[in-house]
């Protein structure tokens, strides 16, 4: 079950690397695309982490009633999560209409920048059903022991955005050029085809889950029991959207190129650190387990051999990214003063890989030993506490210096290391508490 997670969690993020790539080949404007779809990102984010935090909470009651096979409550749950999917995509509405504006003047004044960004949001709010309803079809597939499919349809719908992205944005045929726009339409093309996989996947699969009618009325009950669950995932994802949304208004007060290196080296990171994740979401359950039935011997090999993969997989995704970066830079378009603040961005920045590894590890071994607050706490301090403060600190030096934003770049590694610190001293105190 592992292995489809990883790879579940890693196709997030190649949807927006994917964009990237070929909005940097944009013959206009491509610098200012660029920042458009970074300074799109962290809506996007808070976008996943409300969906992904609902499929979390779905998920783990879905598992409770169907390991005590009450499958009324199962079907009941399920139907309480469509329609919980229907509210937040109306919320997704509602910050187009009415928000975005706003979003957007907070941290650019560049009209062409502010036209793209309004341009590519409203598609993607406006047609983000697909990104909500996969997310709960994901989660639900996992719960049922059909993680194999989800990551089928995820992997499918990365396939069609991979084909329509250089269709949609440059055109071919009676297909006219429709630039950010074409970028945002395949991304959620891609998004309501693996929903509709995952719909297809979850009715054929799901047998035991019935859709009746009556069950299609919200069950405050269930509502409150899958967002005291899944709040906490919530907040852990929205911390990422808030960090990255700040650090755009930091560095936007140094250089719009800044801008652009910080998020595209962010998507990279995500697409390594997913990976992480994923190995983190598929040991949590088995160290819970063995935790539960007061097998420490279980406990301890879990934690170890989580911690060694972490590594491993963590150490390879720093050596590729310091190998790639320049085909990377290449790869999205970049050149002169801009493709050089992006090296140099990812070669500081990836050397935090592997403490980021082991702290969100560390996020998981606590969750399943019933650490909560301490899970909360490593995702504030190296997503919030830390790392905003020294960046800010820094940027004033690189704003009047630009060379000098190599501090900026720095405070990610201090800010990981720290909080890796921190994660060791709660872990002692955790296998006291905890007998282990």
């Amino acid at each position: 079950m592992g292995f489809p997670i990883i790879i579940s969690m890693m196709m997030q993020a190649l949807y927006n690397i994917i964009d990237s790539i070929f909005v940097g080949q944009i013959s206009e404007n491509a610098t200012q695309a660029l920042n458009a779809l970074t300074l799109a990102f962290p809506a996007q984010m808070i976008m996943v982490a409300i969906a992904i935090g609902t499929g979390v909470g779905v998920n783990a009651l879905l598992s409770l009633s169907l390991g005590q096979k009450d499958y009324k409550k199962a079907s009941i749950v399920t139907a309480n999560a469509m329609i919980l999917a229907l509210i937040i995509y109306i919320v997704y509405l509602f910050f187009a209409l009415f928000l975005l504006n706003f979003y957007i003047k907070a941290q650019t004044s560049d009209p062409i920048v502010s036209s793209m960004v309004r341009k590519y949001l409203m598609i993607c709010c406006v047609l983000s059903m697909g990104i909500v309803y996969f997310a709960v079809f994901e989660k639900i597939l996992q719960a049922t022991g059909n993680a194999l499919y989800s990551t089928i349809a995820q992997l499918s719908g990365a396939v069609i955005n991979i084909i329509l992205d250089p269709i949609c944005i440059f055109g071919i045929g009676f297909i006219a050029p429709m630039g950010i726009s074409g970028a945002a339409i395949a991304t959620v093309i891609g998004q309501v085809f693996s929903a509709v996989l995952g719909l297809i996947f979850h009715l054929k699969k799901n047998k035991d889950i019935k859709n009746k009618l009556s069950y299609y009325k919200l069950d405050l009950r269930i509502v409150k029991a899958i967002y005291s669950i899944g709040l906490p995932a919530i907040i852990a994802q929205a911390l990422m959207s808030v960090m990255t949304y700040a650090m755009n208004l930091i560095l936007g007060q140094i250089d719009a190129l800044a801008v652009i290196s910080y998020g595209l080296y962010y998507k990279i990171q995500q697409f390594v650190l997913f990976a992480a994740f994923g190995l983190r979401d598929a040991i949590t359950p088995v160290l819970s387990f063995n935790y539960g039935a007061k097998d420490n011997k279980r406990v301890k090999e879990t934690i170890k051999f989580g911690l060694i993969y972490t590594i491993i997989i963590m150490l390879v995704g720093l050596v590729l990214v310091e190998l790639l970066a320049d085909k990377f830079a290449l790869a999205f378009s970049l050149t002169g003063c801009g493709r050089q603040m992006f090296v140099n961005a990812v070669r500081i920045i990836s050397l935090s890989f592997i403490f980021a590894g082991l702290n969100v590890s560390f996020q998981g071994i606590f969750q399943a030993l019933k650490g909560g607050f301490e899970s909360l706490l490593i995702s504030l301090l190296r997503q919030f506490v830390i790392v905003l403060p020294l960046a800010y600190g820094f940027s004033l030096i690189a704003k009047e210096n630009v060379e000098k934003i190599y501090l900026v770049w720095a405070s990610f590694i201090i800010a990981e290391f720290v909080t890796f610190l921190v994660a060791l001293v709660l872990m002692k105190k955790i296998k006291i508490k905890r007998g282990i």
